[in-house]
């Protein structure tokens, strides 16, 4: 694999392509040499522009901080639907003849900001649609309300439960195609949506598969995607493409909802590790090109394919604070792409090189006008940071999941509410972190509905049941799972409820991590025959994040909306400080 080299933001690799053939560099004598003429917009070998992005989760506004240090040291502030629109535009404008298009990776819809999460993600399509998206693959978080939602997001309709948020412009759904090629009805064995999309530019076919992580309904709750199996990338990404070339498609190109790490900046690609290496390595030569999300890292890669032959490997980063713009190099005579010719850059959406688009701010404002008022509330206070979302390490304790924890076993530990005694909240599901500085327009220290809603957006109920003290350490021994079952992340943390603890052992084999006898509640140890109420979420009690152990559970009793009960809990107790640890070693 190969580090690549940045260039200035704002420079188009097509453009650069164009010029250095015109000008006749070594790399265009080079292929002249081997009797191929060069890309001058009209000859044998001609460029199409691929803009690219993931992650977006509705971040509509422009609130997020800037990459981490390692990734953007100059700390620039990017992002935000307004200046993502804006910076695809420009790009465009230095597309070859006009030839581009706009895809994407998954995860546009799901865990969002309040704007976009509060009203179903409908905020999020429409300004999607405004921005031309092409096509995209789904993502796990796609899927977070199951999959008959994300089938009337495609297709439209107004909200079976909510209704229709304009009443005289129902919701029209995605003017884009979501592709769901390992996503695979039980039914009836078809896709839950299309696999593939062709699209022609200038005469040129490019087949898109679309496909998320196998591994999704270990990231969502079970129960709304019970009616479908979620097939292996790599398998599938074969089978497609031998049904696209048979079709005459020549040039394909993958969006995976699935990715990898690298220590480099947004633009290189530094000991790239995590799932996607493998898969790209594993993935059919057939495919000229993948692009990546899940991880929220930005990447432009090099890696073999089994053939041995380098192949681009891309992802930009989240939240619409990276586009990635790949020079996809047609040969017109073959229909085939050639990679020696195929480069990727990674443009950072500075927000001061790119201005808001006034139509994206139009858009934000009449979904502002009806969730202001409702944002803006006050629910609560913090006297200090509480930090340790999902956006950071999922696989330790965490201020914030042992606060969630709290607030679940505070809205379950009534008898008529459950009578739960411990509770559980995995640190993936906490979206955000609550500071002492303001985040909106709230003064120091306040807690706004807008910013309980960032904390718990996916809408999930709480659930107690009856679990005997053998079954809770079999849970908190799931929090460790290989790679080859849970992907990305083997590791993932559950926050604990106050008055419960325990000791974490990683170098001990899997399934013994938790040290014996070291589960205690209110200092007592735990009975392994004992019998003790227990409260999470529905996600997890169903088995999310594979922590199949709830499902052992007896004697269930639903309750309260997560964000609800979370409302209720900040209202209750102003002041709220950073829990202490409550979990040795892990």
């Amino acid at each position: 694999m190969r580090t690549t080299h940045r260039r200035a933001v704002g420079t188009s690799l097509a453009a650069l392509a164009l010029a250095a053939f015109a000008a006749g560099t070594p790399a265009a004598m080079a292929h002249e040499q081997h009797g191929k003429p060069t890309d001058r917009g009209h000859g044998r070998l001609q460029t199409v522009q691929l803009l690219s992005f993931n992650d977006y989760h509705g971040h509509l506004e422009a609130t997020d901080g800037p990459l981490k240090d390692t990734l953007d040291p100059s700390q620039t502030p990017a992002g935000g639907a307004e200046h993502l629109a804006t910076a695809l535009s420009e790009l465009r404008k230095q597309a070859p003849k006009g030839r581009t298009l706009t895809v994407a990776a998954g995860d546009l819809i799901g865990g969002s900001t309040f704007l976009s999460g509060l009203f179903h993600d409908e905020p999020a399509v429409e300004t999607l649609n405004a921005m031309d998206l092409a096509v995209s693959s789904v993502g796990n978080h796609e899927f977070d309300e199951g999959t008959a939602e994300l089938l009337r997001m495609q297709k439209g309709g107004c909200h079976p439960v909510d209704g229709c948020y304009f009443p005289t412009q129902p919701y029209g759904g995605a003017d884009f195609q979501w592709l769901a090629a390992n996503v695979v009805k039980k039914s009836d064995g078809k896709t839950l949506l299309p696999g593939t999309s062709v699209k022609k530019v200038n005469g040129m076919k490019i087949g898109f598969i679309g496909m998320t992580l196998e591994a999704t309904p270990t990231l969502v709750d079970p129960a709304g995607v019970a009616s479908v199996d979620f097939k292996d990338e790599v398998e599938t990404a074969e089978a497609q493409a031998k049904l696209l070339k048979k079709q005459g498609v020549q040039s394909i190109v993958v969006l995976l909802h699935e990715g990898g790490y690298q220590s480099g900046t947004y633009d290189q690609c530094v000991g790239i590790s995590g799932p996607i290496d493998q898969i790209a390595r594993t993935m059919t030569a057939d495919v000229d090109a993948i692009i990546t999300g899940h991880t929220h890292q930005p990447y432009v890669c090099h890696i073999p394919d089994p053939a041995g032959h380098d192949r681009l490997v891309t992802s930009a980063a989240s939240y619409g604070q990276v586009v990635t713009e790949t020079s996809l190099v047609i040969d017109r005579r073959t229909g085939d792409v050639d990679r020696r010719h195929t480069t990727a850059q990674n443009h950072l959406v500075s927000r001061a090189v790119y201005p808001a688009d006034p139509e994206q701010t139009k858009i934000i404002a009449t979904w502002n006008a009806i969730a202001g008022p409702l944002a803006a509330q006050v629910v609560g206070s913090n006297v200090e940071d509480i930090t340790g979302d999902s956006n950071g390490n999922r696989g330790i304790e965490t201020p914030m999941g042992d606060l969630v924890a709290d607030a679940i076993l505070w809205g379950t530990q009534a008898p008529a509410s459950g009578g739960a005694q411990i509770s559980f909240m995995n640190v993936g599901g906490v979206r955000a972190s609550l500071l002492h500085a303001p985040k909106y327009a709230e003064g120091p220290g306040q807690i706004t509905y807008a910013e309980a809603y960032d904390v718990a957006p996916f809408g999930n109920l709480l659930v107690s049941m009856d679990l005997t003290g053998a079954q809770i350490k079999t849970i908190l021994e799931q929090q460790y799972q290989p790679v080859a079952a849970r992907g990305s992340r083997p590791t993932l943390a559950l926050g604990v409820s106050q008055g419960f603890s325990y000791t974490w052992d990683a170098g001990r084999p899997q399934g013994s991590r938790v040290v014996p006898g070291s589960m205690t509640l209110n200092g007592t140890p735990l009975s392994a025959t004992g019998t003790y109420r227990v409260s999470t979420l529905n996600f997890l009690a169903n088995g999310g994040d594979l922590f199949t152990g709830f499902s052992a559970g007896t004697n269930l009793l639903g309750g309260a909306e997560d964000l609800a009960n979370l409302v209720a809990y900040v209202k209750a107790n102003p002041g709220l400080r950073a829990p202490a640890d409550r979990v040795a070693g892990l």
